[in-house]
This record gives C-alpha cells, structure tokens and sequence, in this order.
C-alpha cells in the first residue's frame, strides 16, 4: 500500500460544532497566521448537530460581537417561560419556573443553522474547514504524544475489499489536536481511556433526547414562548422531560429528554417521545400539522464531578467532548462556545495543551457547573427528593458540603423481574391511541434524512454476539432493541436460529447504544465520511 498524504497545519480541531468553531475563530482572531483545520464527519456544517436550543448570547457577544446585525436564520428572542408537571395523560399541573430556567434575554436557535452560520465567519478569517473528512482514529509522535488524526478511507465495500472508488484517507498533523466532538465522541472516548483522564472523577452520565421540528396551522404558535415538562410518560426516579419552543414562520420545536441511568430494562424512549405528543395538553397544538425533520442525539450530563482531565501530551478537550453542559439550566452552547474560546486564548499564547486543565477549572464555565452539581443526581432519589434538593442547592447557590456521586448509565439497567415500579401505578407505555405522525421508528428515521452507503463496514461493533443471543436474551430481552431510537438492532429468527442483526444504515449517531448497553458491548465508530444524518434546522 502506498504511503499515506498527510497535511501538516499548527492546530487540527476534530468537529465543527459551536465549541470547535469558537476556538477556531478566536484562534485566528488572536493569531492570523496561525495554520488551523476543522474537520467534521457531516456532509455538510450542522447536518449532524441537533440540540433544543435556547442560548445565552453573552458569549457569541464576546466572540462576535456584530453577530445581531445578521443573525443566523433561525433566531428568535426569548418571550416567556411556562414549567408543566404531567401527572398523567390528561392532567398537567403548572409550576413556578425556576431561576435557572428563565430565558428573557436568551434566543431560540436551531444549533445545526447556527453552526453553519458560524463555519462562514470561520473562512473569512482563513480557517481552513473540510466536511465530509471523518477523523478515523488519532495518530501518535514517536514520544506518545497525539500527533494528528488519519482520515477513514472512502470507497471501502462491506467486506473490506477496496471498491472502484476507493480513496485512502489522510493524515492530517498538528502540534495541537483539539477534540471538540461532542457527546461520547469516538476519538474523545478512545483518548479519555488511553490518557487514564477520568480515574480521578465519576463516571459520566448522559441522556438520549429526541427532537422533531413541526410546521403548524397558522395561527397556533406564539414566537418566543418556551414550555418545559416534567413528569408523565416517566416513572418517579427516571430522570428527564420535555421542550415545546415557539419559532417563527408557524414553526414548533418538540423534543423529549430521558436521563440514560434509567433502570427499567423494558422503558422505550422513543415510544415514550410518541406518547408525551399525545398528552391533552400538547397534542391540541400538533394536530393537523407535520413533522419537517426529526432526530436524536446522546446529552451529556454528568456535570462537574464527571468532569475528566481535559488535557493530555499533544491534544485538549473542549465543549461537550470534556461534558460541559449545565444540565439544570438545559443549556450547553454558552459553555462550549466559552471553552471554545478559553481554549484558543490558551493555546495561542502557549503553543502546546500543558495547562489548560487547569485553565478551565479556574475559570467561569467550571464555577458554573460546580453551583449546580448536586442538582442531577439528586433526582436519583425520585421526583419529590429531587425538586427538594433541586430548591435548596438553588437558595445555596452549590454551597453544600457534599457532592452527590454520579455512577455509569449502562449499569444502572435492572434484570428482567427485578425492576420495581416506584409508581403505586404502573406507568403505561402503550394504552393511548396515537394517531400523530410518525407511525413508528423507521418513519422518523426518514425525518433525520439519514444516508450510508449500503456496502461499507458496518460502523457498530459489536465484539461478542454470542452474547447478544445468550445471556442478553435471558437477562434483559435485548434492550438495545428499545433504547435505540432509529431501530437499528434487531433480533432475528432464521435456520440458524436468532441473531442479531444490526441495520446499520438507520443510524442517526445518537451514541445511545455505546453508553446503555448492559454488557458495553458495542462500540459506536465513525462511518464513512459525510454518511449519516442530515439534519434540517435542527
């Protein structure tokens, strides 16, 4: 095989999110001969972000400071708030909003528009920014050090042979490598493990939320307007809730969080998205409208005693690739942008990653999630336990003694036969009649516009299916047939008898199956470059 391409820049950054593209900008902003790349595994900027979002501005004020002369295209001003507690499927109690959850001043985006409205200011200050290159695997200088990242090779067919379009991917080195992938990011992952960054912090903990993006009957929405749920279709000690943001141009986005430590091996979360639409108090707003774009994606939400070290010899980690989100305020895009930043102002008058742990701790963006720490793991103790200990680290401001532990969300699943449920009534899964789109999973996997080539690698591992077919089957009744929200795990009976067959092509990188799986037995890894979703204001 002939010798790998390689390009050589001061600084590669590993994805074009909010964090990636603030560090880049500030970067070239403090040092316009600075060489720097961003790579990003969507086939275009934004394709593959999807978050609610509601944002604060201070940071983008900071970054650009002309940004409201021309904002992004979907960008609309905070109004007011309204916080709902669903006790069932047809009550809905109202509930004083907290402080953290108060948005006048902040603005609904879509993060995947404003991510492409960034990449440009980007460019213009000579950022060199290549979609569609998915960073395969880190490289390595003779010291140990991360040196770079190979690019996945293109044109390679599903049994590993090389087809006629077959181009083998660069190498693309650097001094710096910044990991900016977002949640449970592939390189991040493998770095995190190799770097031993997390053995002196808590497990982290995520959550899988859904979103979809409606366009409703004229008339109905009231721009601005934000309103978050708690409670029902959830049980008392599964952690998570709902959004409804008014957009403009009679647009609605509707999405559904569940904290990933849930222990009911039979919970669904999509099934449970498609049922909270259904709540009397929502489903009078979705009816007669239509789904423009779906999709989901893993939430990072172990907060400050989760955080890892976030340097390492060669390479540092920012946004929600080091989990920066502030779970309480529902927020992340401030903090990755923040760090994005923070970064860039290290890493140009440094010249090298040495110290930017302890840049980041010392500053605001660690002061906020350490105020809010004990909020999310609170709710591990049920509902009521939560809110209460939710008020009092609120009127504390963080102030208490004690941190409350975070523990891995694959390992919270109980065994088939064992899970109680804390409700003195079960919560139902199934009893309403749906009748809003979408009728099931791979319907919505439509909405997400999700493309891979058939013939390529099958980027789900999976190392020891004997499992899947044994002790999985006995223990848990395979959940990833549940958690998965695309339904790409399927349990399939033929001659042989069963197997697991994964549908690979229904992916839309949610990363939900690497971090739940009871057995961690499935490693999400990157596709061929530009496969995957393609989300549309998202």
């Amino acid at each position: 095989m002939s010798e790998r391409e390689s390009m050589e820049y001061d600084v590669v950054v590993v994805g074009a999110g909010p964090a990636g593209l603030a560090f880049a900008i500030r970067a070239r902003q403090l040092k316009p001969d600075l060489r720097v790349c961003v790579i990003e595994k969507a086939s275009s900027v934004g394709a593959q972000i999807l978050s609610g979002a509601v944002i604060e501005p201070e940071p983008l004020n900071e970054l650009l400071p002309e940004w409201g002369k021309a904002p992004p295209p979907i960008c609309v001003p905070a109004t007011h708030d309204e916080l709902w507690w669903l006790r069932d499927a047809s009550r809905a109690w109202k509930l004083p909003t907290p402080p953290q959850m108060h948005n006048r001043g902040n603005f609904i985006v879509s993060l995947g528009a404003l991510c492409a409205w960034l990449a440009p200011q980007a460019e213009a200050l000579g950022v060199e920014i290549y979609p569609g290159f998915a960073a395969a695997e880190p490289l390595f200088n003779a010291d140990g050090s991360v040196g770079g990242v190979r690019i996945g090779d293109l044109g390679v067919a599903r049994d590993g042979s090389h087809k006629s379009g077959y181009t083998q991917g660069i190498d693309i080195k650097a001094p710096v490598t910044v990991l900016a992938e977002g949640c449970r990011g592939s390189l991040s992952k493998q770095l995190i493990a190799k770097f031993a960054l997390d053995k002196n912090c808590d497990p982290q903990t995520f959550g899988i939320g859904i979103k979809e993006l409606w366009q409703l009957p004229a008339g109905r929405v009231e721009p601005g307007k934000i309103v978050h749920s708690v409670g029902w279709p959830l049980d008392d000690c599964t952690y998570g809730g709902s959004f409804l943001y008014h957009l403009d141009k009679d647009r609605v986005a509707i999405g559904f969080v569940a904290g990933l430590d849930y222990d009911d091996p039979e919970f669904k979360p999509w099934e449970a998205f498609q049922q909270l639409k259904h709540h009397a108090k929502i489903k009078p707003l979705l009816e007669g409208g239509q789904i423009l774009s779906a999709g989901a994606r893993a939430i990072v939400e172990g907060g400050y005693q989760s955080l890892p070290k976030c340097e390492m010899p060669g390479a540092i980690l920012i946004g929600d690739a080091a989990g920066l989100v502030n779970v309480p305020k529902i927020k992340g895009t401030h903090q990755a942008i923040r760090s994005g930043m923070l970064a860039a102002e290290h890493i140009v008058a440094t010249n090298k990653p040495d110290g930017w742990d302890a840049k980041l701790r010392a500053s605001v963006v660690m002061k906020e999630l350490r105020k809010v720490r004990n909020i999310r793991p609170g709710f591990r103790k049920g509902f009521v336990v939560g809110m209460l200990n939710a008020g009092w680290e609120t009127v504390t401001a963080g102030f208490s003694p004690w941190t409350l532990r975070n523990h891995a969300d694959y390992s919270a699943l109980l065994k088939l036969g064992t899970f109680e449920e804390p409700n003195h009534d079960r919560i139902g899964r199934g009893w309403i009649e749906r009748t809003l789109p979408p009728r099931d999973r791979l319907a919505e996997v439509y909405f997400a516009s999700t493309q891979h080539d058939e013939d390529q690698p099958v980027h789900l591992k999976v190392p020891d299916t004997s499992i899947c077919i044994g002790r999985c089957v006995a223990e848990y009744q395979n959940p990833c047939t549940r958690f998965c929200p695309a339904g790409v795990y399927e349990m399939v009976k033929d001659s042989n008898g069963l197997r697991l067959q994964i549908n690979a092509a229904n992916c839309v990188h949610c990363k939900t199956c690497d971090i739940k799986d009871p057995y961690e037995n499935i490693n999400w890894t990157t596709p061929e470059g530009g496969s995957g979703p393609n989300y549309q204001n998202l």
